[in-house]
């Protein structure tokens, strides 16, 4: 199969053409190596080639032993929490390069029953922990729309791969923005499931005390609907049953939404004035769905606290943090030069954090999650940019040497409990989250959301725009960005990467 063909077809799609005979697995995937091939070596989106495995399904298929909704279609999973038996997931940490993971995840079991070929493991920042994809372990992903952006984090290995036409969707997770952050990033579809609709385990009952879910980046609103069918219900190691819709969510896209009632939040404590283009793209936005529609108010205030529901994600991502990192120390044996220091800083803040304050914070999760509902009792969905800005700038975010300087002092004597104290946690909010202050509320309350991209820069670079629903909304989530889709078509949208995989 030429290029030119494979990805003109969606993952829905490639799985018609081999149900119906018209290509082989053995064609897709080749296809898809070859883009890989191509353009990896610019973007550095995958990190770790499992070709070995994936040629195997399709000696599978040859045998007729391959079945499931998505037959013989190539697929990437990110290398963090997406655990393939045998094979490192290194959570982007040089700590765990080399550590083969002694089971799979449950998501991946699911995509492997969905018929799925994995052929590759997707870059990611050290944990997961920044809304960018430039780890030391493996190097900067490129953002394939400019490549010396980046392509948003945590799961932007996933997302450059997509955007470049190499899988028509790929494996991601989100525990404060990492699937929607890198699908605005790339102009893809980024779905974020509510808590427990899909499962974390069997390691994990809960990541991120329920933050963070398994979810998928696409380039079509059908694709992302069929792998939540795929993905979503409860397993045996689950805490709890999550409840979800009657029927498939595939099958319900065609119902359309209804009419919605929306509220439109632009501005946030933490950036007071977004850019010009995440205004564009929230104007656009409701402009189209006044058109369709939909009714839209904007919103005199933010629907939360946004400044404290970060403190209060902070406080609980660095005791994560610090768990994390002497977990892995006590694993592998290795010392803190397997870490980058951010990682290092965030996990000192976390152990010098008193138990009293890190409960307090896990308490007023419900503050927020009552805003929320109150806000959703009054409309369907709340719609703001899905981020602040356009992509930035590989290395934009790194920090200053002088801070640098004063996070390995900080290290080095041991302050600990100080080191919150000495204004990093302020640097941390304006590097990692001020880009990005939208995204980390519907993680905290463990409502849906979904990025939809409708909006492109004037320099030609993607910006989202995020809506979050209320509890068991994903169908309802779906379906609007289905009306979007067919009223403002994306998919046929190509980064200008030549056929060698540099950019134009």
């Amino acid at each position: 199969m030429e290029q030119h063909e494979y990805q003109q077809y969606d993952a829905v799609g490639l799985a018609e053409l081999v149900a119906k005979g018209d290509v082989t697995p053995a064609e897709l995937l080749a296809t898809a190596q070859r883009r890989a091939d191509e353009v990896n070596p610019t973007l550095n989106a995958i990190v770790r080639r499992t070709d070995d495995r994936a040629e195997a399904r399709v000696n599978e298929h040859t045998a007729g032993e391959l079945k499931g909704p998505f037959a013989g279609v190539p697929f990437l999973v990110k290398d963090l929490a997406q655990e393939q038996a045998g094979i490192p997931c290194s959570w982007g940490s040089r700590s765990l390069m080399d550590v083969p993971a002694r089971e799979n995840a449950t998501v991946v079991d699911r995509w492997l029953d969905a018929g799925l070929m994995i052929f590759g493991r997707t870059n990611t920042p050290e944990f997961g922990a920044k809304g960018v994809t430039e780890p030391t372990a493996w190097g900067p992903a490129r953002n394939p729309w400019a490549t010396n952006h980046t392509p948003g984090g945590s799961s932007g290995g996933s997302a450059a791969a997509v955007a470049a036409g190499i899988v028509p969707c790929a494996g991601a997770n989100d525990g404060g923005g990492s699937i929607r952050i890198p699908a605005s990033c790339c102009g893809l579809v980024g779905l974020k499931p509510g808590r427990g609709v899909v499962p974390s385990g069997p390691s994990n009952a809960e990541m991120l005390l329920g933050s963070a879910t398994h979810g998928v980046v696409s380039r079509t609103v059908r694709d992302s609907a069929a792998m939540l069918d795929v993905l979503a219900g409860s397993a045996p190691e689950a805490p709890y049953l999550a409840a979800t819709e009657a029927g498939t969510y595939a099958a319900r896209l065609g119902e359309g939404p209804g009419t919605l009632r929306i509220g439109v939040q632009l501005t946030t404590e933490v950036t007071p004035q977004p850019h010009p283009e995440a205004r564009a793209a929230i104007e656009a936005t409701v402009a189209l769905l006044e058109e369709l529609g939909h009714e839209v108010h904007h919103l005199p205030a933010p629907v939360c606290d946004d400044r404290a529901l970060v403190d209060d994600f902070l406080i609980t991502w660095f005791a994560g943090k610090a768990q994390l990192v002497d977990s892995v120390k006590a694993q592998t044996g290795c010392g803190d030069d397997a870490f980058e220091q951010d990682t290092l800083v965030s996990a000192a803040i976390g152990r010098g954090a008193n138990t009293s304050a890190y409960l307090d914070a896990v308490d007023r999760r419900q503050l927020h999650v009552r805003r929320l509902a109150d806000f959703h009792a009054r409309y369907d969905l709340l719609l703001t940019p899905t981020t602040a800005t356009p992509p930035p700038r590989i290395g934009e975010h790194d920090p200053h040497p002088i801070v640098r300087r004063a996070g390995d002092f900080a290290l080095k004597a041991k302050l600990g409990r100080a080191i919150g104290h000495l204004g990093v946690v302020e640097k941390i909010v304006e590097r990692n989250v001020g880009w990005v202050p939208y995204t980390q509320l519907a993680n905290l309350t463990g409502r849906p959301a979904i990025s939809v991209p409708l909006h492109w820069t004037a320099d030609g670079l993607p910006i989202g725009s995020q809506f979050v629903g209320a509890l068991g909304s994903e169908g309802l989530l779906l379906r609007l960005a289905a009306q979007l889709e067919e009223a403002r078509p994306w998919a046929a949208k190509r980064p200008p990467l030549t056929a060698t995989g540099t950019p134009v």
